[in-house]
């Protein structure tokens, strides 16, 4: 079950985590929609995914977004692609909650296909 429904808790149940919360809109094979809220001054771990790859558009920021080694800041109305495999990060250098919806499309959308390379939180690296 876990393959074809990596998430079972029912969709737009609000999930904290120490930088935010982020709440599912709609989980199907291959692609998952999410929202995402980075209170200010958070932001996520520097990581990567293997199974997947996210397009982010900023519903109202602006956020501070790594890929690879760019750093960029994206604003309201505008999105980022985040290659499979490629490092990234979503900060909020800001002194408002930013929120950004997410698209994940690939083949495992698991909580846990994540790699940290760096952590404000001191989170192990899968977890």
């Amino acid at each position: 079950m876990k393959k074809t429904k990596p998430e079972s808790s029912p969709a737009n149940t609000e999930t904290f985590r120490p930088w935010g919360s982020y709440r599912s809109l709609l989980l199907s094979d291959g692609h998952q929609i999410k929202e995402i809220f980075v209170d200010p001054g958070q932001r996520l771990s520097l990581q990567s995914h293997q199974q997947r790859s996210e397009h982010w558009i900023v519903i109202n920021g602006p956020a501070l977004v790594t890929v690879g080694e760019k750093e960029q800041k994206v604003d309201s109305g505008s999105h980022i692609f985040i290659p499979q495999g490629a490092r990234h990060r979503l900060a909020n250098p800001g002194t408002e909650p930013i929120k950004i919806v997410e698209i994940q499309i690939g083949s495992y959308l698991g909580e846990d296909d994540i790699t940290r390379y760096e952590d404000d939180y001191q989170r192990d690296s899968k977890s």
